[in-house]
């Protein structure tokens, strides 16, 4: 599918804000007056500013608002529910932990977990697509949530947590791409199948069915080449994990070198985001012969 930068800004920084306010809402790190200021801004900017992100890929943005009425069926507005929920219950807990030194353990406890279910709900937008077979497996909301834990970690300090949960990270993020490689053949792929016209033999694309491109090629039909995205594989599993990991571990403990494992697990985050998008096969695309399953 087309990798919207609007889309890829959104699930990343909104992943990391609501993992961070997770980790803050059950204190950690302990910090109270400027510091947690600090540290919720942090939070916030990431987690407001990737939902704000995430309207410029509407088409008619200034009805965004309508998408919280759908929350029974729609899993986009359920987001926005508890987006709202989760900013509302931390902005609460916050205030009084900045502004009185007043620790609620119990608001804050319920802002990290509605914060968890945002991500959740963010996941499953595309987790219960069936016709993104790539998205549509159980790996999907856990990825997006050890994604939301890792970045929580490290951006509140948690030097040996964050580490073991980018080995995690990595390792899920492999078996994801793994099974999301054969998800389109697994579920009947094939523009045989998308035509109904497998009985007859196989089945070629005999010319293009208009002479332009159209909105369902210009989202649903992207292509990546192998070796493209093999490298930024390598490039994401290295940065999100590997190097990061290493950068804690190996190092002395200090600002320049957590500063330095943030910027390298951000730049793996978003390689891992665009290849998430940029390599979904789309099933409407069988209809153009695109993404025919190997």
């Amino acid at each position: 599918m087309h990798p919207a930068p609007s889309v890829i800004v959104f699930t990343a920084l909104s992943g990391l804000g609501f993992g961070l306010l997770a980790f803050l809402g059950v204190n950690v790190p302990d910090v109270t007056g400027m510091t947690a200021f600090i540290f919720f801004f942090i939070a916030y900017a990431l987690a407001v500013g990737g939902l704000i992100a995430s309207t410029f890929h509407l088409g008619n943005p200034q009805r965004a608002l309508k998408a919280f009425t759908q929350w029974r069926t729609s899993w986009l507005s359920r987001e926005g529910v508890f987006a709202v929920l989760s900013l509302c219950v931390m902005g609460i807990y916050a205030a009084c932990l900045i502004f009185l030194d007043l620790r609620l353990p119990v608001v804050g406890i319920i802002g990290s977990i509605l914060s968890l279910i945002s991500v959740y709900c963010t996941s499953m937008i595309y987790g219960q697509l069936k016709t993104v077979p790539r998205w549509n497996q159980p790996l999907t909301p856990v990825l997006f949530l050890v994604y939301a834990l890792t970045g929580g970690a490290l951006l509140s300090g948690q030097v040996y947590l964050a580490a073991g949960l980018m080995v995690i990270l990595a390792i899920l993020q492999y078996a994801h791409w793994t099974i999301g490689d054969g998800r389109l053949k697994a579920a009947g792929g094939t523009i045989e199948a998308a035509t109904g016209l497998g009985h007859l033999g196989k089945v070629r694309l005999l010319e293009s069915p208009h002479s332009g491109t159209n909105y369902l090629l210009r989202e649903m039909a992207h292509e990546v080449g192998r070796k493209h995205a093999l490298k930024l594989r390598v490039i994401a599993l290295l940065c999100l994990g590997v190097l990061p990991c290493a950068l804690l571990l190996l190092t002395a403990p200090g600002h320049l070198s957590a500063l330095l494992a943030i910027v390298l697990h951000l730049v793996g985050v978003f390689a891992a985001r665009w290849l998430f998008f940029a390599e979904a096969e789309h099933v409407q695309a069988l209809y153009y012969d695109r993404h025919r399953a190997a």
